[in-house]
């Protein structure tokens, strides 16, 4: 069996690839774990990683869960391993791009809400299907999902279990932007240079900031950006003279 869940690096993007295109990517026990192993390294390579790409290799993101892999009740190497490794995805340092063509159904979804810049294809589709298989979230649907659309708009999803195209997620905010197919390789190429171009210690430090203030009050969360801020970045003077010499050209 080859590597479910392969990486790529280049010019300081880490690329994660769901690797079983042959089952639309349906999310298992393994394809979890070698996230998992994944996610643990790029935590300690955030001076050489500047961001991390997720996409699925085939004609989707992920099916979801595989429904035969949880039947089976294949017992876990890691307490809670999905949920663990969702959530480390979502605290990486690095910001995180995922990029969602086809299916995005359930598991998959709670997967890509770890993302902070979703960037969907004009036919991808998003669904909370776990009332169609009499089950509850594990991996964090309950509590990203609402955040990220608001709750009535969950409550939407996951109540009725409909189906949402690429614009119609923009719309409500599940997804940042929207490309036409045939563009959608390059798109996502596109977004991740603009990302990468900036300050990748803002990029940290940013993602922090809004870790740590989020449920906090106004004036707690002003009080924590001001006096728990990271300050000024060791690129800042090298920026500000680049800045300046194509302000003079």
């Amino acid at each position: 069996m080859g590597e479910l869940v392969l990486r790529q690096d280049q010019d300081g993007l880490a690329t994660l690839t769901l690797n079983r295109p042959e089952k639309m990517n349906a999310l298992t026990v393994q394809m979890f774990l070698e996230l998992h192993q994944h996610v643990a390294a790029l935590e300690q390579q955030a001076d050489t990683v500047g961001a991390v790409l997720l996409r699925g290799a085939g004609r989707c993101f992920s099916a979801g869960n595989d429904l035969r892999d949880l039947a089976a009740g294949q017992p876990l190497p890691l307490p809670h391993l999905q949920a663990r490794t969702i959530d480390r995805l979502a605290r990486l340092p690095q910001p995180v791009i995922v990029a969602v063509h086809g299916h995005c159904y359930t598991g998959a979804l709670e997967l890509a809400l770890a993302g902070d810049l979703i960037i969907a294809s004009a036919t991808a589709r998003f669904a909370d299907t776990h009332a169609k298989w009499a089950l509850t979230p594990l991996w964090g649907m309950s509590q990203r999902l609402p955040r990220r659309v608001g709750s009535a708009r969950a409550r939407e999803m996951m109540l009725l279990g409909r189906t949402y195209d690429g614009a119609q997620a923009v719309a409500m905010g599940l997804a940042n932007f929207c490309v036409d197919d045939a563009a959608f390789d390059a798109e996502v190429a596109s977004l991740a240079r603009e990302l990468l171009a900036g300050s990748w210690f803002s990029h940290r430090a940013n993602k922090r900031l809004l870790h740590d203030t989020d449920g906090l009050s106004l004036d707690a969360g002003l009080a924590h950006e001001v006096f728990r801020n990271a300050g000024k970045g060791p690129d800042m003077q090298r920026r500000i003279a680049a800045f300046g010499k194509q302000a003079k050209s």
